[in-house]
């Protein structure tokens, strides 16, 4: 798919998560005099098959954390869910204050789960939504609602006060969790994020972006801070018939925020050792191309998050449940044969590798419909 900054600015908009389709046009709209409202959703079906393992959680996607490298496992299994099913409410009135309401069915015992609820104007933005330490420049496209080891940022909503001005923002927002070794985490400040979006020319559309958060570990009798930071960059280059889309992460301390890092999500933030937290780094990258083929985007892309966990074993002979590498690599295919209807079939491989030298993988293949309106 040919993903122009513009389109993807929509689909950030629009609240589209892993497929990345602008709904804004298909809304029910809704004048109410001085108010102008949307509701905006679509009905989705993900059905699954597990080669290998069953490594299925909600919505279908694939789980690291359900990766073993035990022999004998079952193997084929399938299964499918309609959970990633949406609705949301936009309003705007005539002096400019907007509010989003928006949530889907993946959430605790298959309830619904509120994904965005903010309020935005002029400059300023409040509320649950997406991360400013977040971004769909650089990433690829897939049907897995999950996505991609080392996704540009941390991929996923949070509370926050942002500032926009133009490409930069600004936000203080809710930690992102904090995991400590061994230490009794305690949240004391918000983390700061900030984020510039631009374009070098007409067919390169870049991200660069930062944050630094504190971490802290307090029993009432012993306590310590350190600092964890994280910076990422993306691209999206159009090359004409096929469009690059790569993204690179760096984090110290924040491993919260390095995607799909750990033994599902983020890895280990820091450890204590001896009274002191010893933070914990690692890095990610993602690598994708698109292009149109036929009525349809052809989508392939590869990514990978990788602690570096030498000197948490060194200091404690142990790492835990953190696993050394997540890597994982999707090809898909996402047609559109009416108005409002998308279909996608999925091939997907997931490999986690071990401090210890041991590895496991899993092949599965997903297909999935989506009426929108």
């Amino acid at each position: 798919m040919i993903m122009t900054k513009k389109v993807l600015a929509v689909s950030v908009l629009a609240g589209l998560g892993s497929l990345g389709l602008s709904q804004s046009a298909l809304a029910f709209n809704v004048d109410a005099g001085d108010v102008q409202a949307s509701v905006y959703g679509y009905a989705q079906m993900n059905a699954v098959y597990d080669i290998n393992e069953d490594i299925g959680i909600s919505t279908q996607s694939g789980d690291f954390g359900g990766l073993t490298d035990a022999n004998n496992v079952p193997e084929g299994h399938f299964d499918a869910d309609a959970l990633q099913s949406r609705i949301g409410v936009s309003a705007q009135h005539k002096d400019g204050a907007k509010v989003v309401v928006e949530g889907d069915f993946r959430g605790t015992n298959k309830g619904f789960r509120l994904r965005h609820a903010y309020g935005s104007y002029g400059n300023w933005t409040v509320g649950r939504t997406w991360s400013n330490y977040n971004s769909w420049t650089g990433w690829t496209p897939t049907l897995d609602f999950d996505g991609i080891a080392g996704a540009p940022g941390v991929q996923d909503r949070v509370e926050q006060v942002r500032y926009t001005d133009g490409g930069l923002s600004f936000a203080l927002e809710k930690n992102y969790g904090s995991s400590l070794n061994g230490g009794t985490t305690k949240d004391s400040l918000p983390a700061f994020t900030a984020r510039y979006e631009g374009a070098a020319s007409d067919s390169v559309n870049f991200v660069v972006a930062g944050l630094a958060r504190q971490l802290s570990h307090d029993t009432g009798t012993q306590d310590d801070t350190a600092v964890g930071f994280g910076a990422f960059t993306g691209v999206d280059v159009n090359m004409g018939a096929v469009t690059l889309h790569a993204a690179v992460n760096y984090s110290d301390g924040a491993n919260s925020y390095l995607y799909r890092s750990g033994g599902g999500w983020g890895g280990t933030d820091a450890y204590l050792q001896g009274g002191k937290l010893e933070t914990v780094s690692g890095w990610g990258g993602t690598v994708g191309l698109s292009t149109k083929i036929g009525e349809g985007d052809f989508n392939i892309v590869y990514g990978t998050a990788k602690m570096d966990l030498d000197d948490m074993n060194n200091d404690l002979g142990s790492v835990g449940s953190n696993n050394e590498s997540n890597s994982n690599a999707f090809v898909n295919y996402m047609w559109y044969p009416v108005d409002n209807v998308m279909m996608g079939v999925e091939v997907a491989y997931f490999k986690s590798d071990y401090y210890n030298g041991g590895d496991a993988d899993a092949t599965r293949v997903m297909y999935s419909a989506q009426y929108s309106f």
